[in-house]
């Protein structure tokens, strides 16, 4: 928690310090497991005759080395006995960073690396100092778009960009692998050219230090630069898993350091990232509703704000997601169930939904297409609020945590029925599939998991919302979307009458598709007003009769893969709908 703090509030200011340790997931050995590996193999080469040879060298290298040698066992002294040569060295190397031919997926970037690039790029690190030879942190600096500033060779410093005008400066304190000039024994390791030392001592004595993956047992330069630093000006964090030396625990003691034990460098760092950005939500102030419409309606156009268009719709999504806690909606009333926490949930759901409402609504009236993704992407991320279910739960107060997804849907619906893009509501009407976590049940379309009556409890419904003369309405699901919908979609079509007919004329498609289907028990459409005689219509007149004379093969619904895109799966659609009609009447 101090480290995400410090590293908010002072971007850039922090350098990270990355032994072996940070590249263990990618399959890249750590100095000892090299230590390991070459042992056995000398072993083998000692003893040819000796099947098992390698095995128990590898078991206790520290034993064989000391019965076969005269020197003490370390990295560094074991290859400078197997390779004295830097060139004979970088080739017997070459096995544990390279990936075999056929495994061309591993020894990548770890989840650790990609995090690192993550905090390179939001500005929060511009320094990497790394005792490792591979180029796993160059490959995810990469990955995101990042070219780093790199120096492995003293030669190179005297070219150095400032740091504090460099993106990112990966200092590679041992050299590069693809180099001849890496620092491996105990010779090389005990100091650093006159270059390196004046860089390495300014990041120590500028920037604050973030260690991760590093042990101290080796690097003797290192060690020393590190206990000369006596100005902190900011702290020193200190990752530690596993065993922690001695040498590095008389640096953490020398600079009073923050130690984090027990996390190993992927959870340090993924776990960093997301510290940040929470913090991120907390101090930066969410742009107006306004303000986010009027910038999405100046990147609709041009392709190359599209990252920024997507942006804007997925920070309004995680806003609703990030409101949709058990705390601020609680799914289990703290008396007797009522409609009064149902009310506060409901009213709550849609005030947090108001930016993303407005945002889609004009959205999908406006885009030509080119961003239907993202449209449909709001709809997915917020299904799965109800992906997991809560320990004990009141059932209307947990189905309501679809209420958001079930707005975006319909927005997305009547703008489509306004706009003439009545493709792009039946590819929404069939996406995402959806399972109930408590059932066993198989997954269904959003005509069915999405429909109002599932979501918003009737009598609970009735309490918060009735007519002014205090009667009920016979689809209070229905009736109380289309009112609070009304105002996302003032600006693009302010007649209430052309707004009515569109809601009415989605839910009358919707439920056209709800009803395509071989189950019974599934053909249920969306219960509401367009089912009322005065828009259903009646002697060849009104919306039922207009879409029936729609229905050729080129409605757009069936070119768009809406009902199989068969045209008479979508009359016998029609005709289920028209005898459900019949057989539940209201008025």
């Amino acid at each position: 928690m101090a480290m995400a703090l410090n590293v908010h509030s002072s971007p850039g200011v922090y350098a990270l310090l990355l032994g072996a340790g940070v590249s263990i997931a990618s399959g890249v050995k750590t100095g000892w497991g090299i230590v390991q590996d070459v042992v056995g193999k000398v072993a083998a080469v000692r003893d040819p005759g000796n099947p098992d040879a390698r095995a128990k060298a590898m078991a206790d290298p520290e034993k064989w080395w000391e019965a076969n040698t005269s020197e003490p066992l370390g990295y560094s002294a074991l290859l400078a006995a197997a390779a004295p040569l830097p060139a004979s060295r970088q080739a017997m190397l070459a096995e544990y960073f390279e990936p075999a031919e056929g495994e061309e997926d591993s020894k990548g970037p770890t989840a650790a690396h990609r995090a690192i690039a993550q905090l390179v790029k939001r500005g929060s690190i511009r320094v990497i100092l790394t005792t490792n030879f591979d180029r796993l942190t160059e490959r995810a600096l990469q990955e995101v778009g990042i070219s780093p500033q790199v120096v492995s060779r003293p030669d190179q410093i005297k070219g150095l960009k400032p740091l504090a005008h460099s993106q990112v400066t990966v200092i590679k304190l041992h050299g590069d692998y693809a180099d001849l000039e890496q620092r491996n024994t105990v010779d090389e390791l005990e100091t650093y050219p006159e270059e390196l030392q004046g860089v390495l001592e300014r990041v120590l004595d500028e920037y604050g230090l973030i260690v991760c993956g590093w042990s101290a047992d080796w690097d003797k330069a290192l060690v020393r630069a590190v206990e000369g630093t006596r100005s902190r000006r900011y702290p020193l964090f200190w990752a530690q898993y596993g065993r922690f030396s001695d040498a590095a625990r008389a640096l953490t003691a020398l600079h009073d350091a923050v130690v984090i034990d027990g996390k190993n460098a992927d959870e340090l760092f993924t776990d960093l990232v997301s510290r940040v950005e929470a913090l991120d939500r907390l101090t930066t102030a969410p742009i107006t509703r306004d303000v986010a419409v009027v910038q999405l309606k100046r990147a609709l156009p041009d392709p190359l704000r599209r990252i920024e268009l997507f942006d804007l719709v997925d920070q309004a999504v995680s806003q609703i997601i990030d409101r949709s806690t058990p705390e601020d909606k609680p799914v289990l009333a703290s008396s007797a169930p009522g409609p009064g926490t149902f009310e506060s949930n409901a009213l709550g759901y849609r005030a947090d939904s108001d930016t993303l409402l407005h945002l889609l609504a004009s959205g999908v009236f406006h885009d030509d297409g080119a961003h239907d993704h993202v449209w449909r992407r709001a709809v997915e991320r917020l299904v799965r609020l109800r992906d997991t279910m809560p320990g004990s739960y009141h059932e209307p107060l947990e189905k309501l945590r679809h209420l958001p997804a079930l707005l975006a849907i319909w927005t997305i619906g009547v703008a489509c029925v306004l706009s003439g893009r009545e493709e792009l509501l039946a590819r929404t009407l069939t996406r995402p599939e959806w399972a109930d976590p408590r059932s066993g049940h198989s997954r269904q379309r959003p005509t069915w998991y999405l429909n109002p009556i599932w979501i918003l409890d009737t009598e609970w419904l009735h309490g918060m919302h009735r007519a002014d003369n205090g009667t009920k309405f016979l689809y209070p699901q229905s009736n109380w979307i289309r009112q609070t919908l009304r105002e996302p979609f003032r600006l693009i079509e302010p007649g209430d009458t052309a707004y009515h007919e569109a809601f009415a004329r989605f839910e009358f498609l919707t439920s056209m598709i709800a009803m395509d289907t071989d189950s019974e028990l599934l053909a249920y459409p969306w219960p509401g007003e367009f089912l009322l005689d005065s828009t259903w219509g009646y002697n060849g007149e009104g919306l039922s009769a207009a879409i029936a004379a729609e229905l050729t093969e080129t409605w757009p619904l069936l070119a768009a893969g809406a009902f199989g895109g068969d045209l008479t799966r979508a009359q016998q659609a029609l005709t289920k709908l028209t005898n459900w009609k019949a057989t539940n009447r209201r008025l």
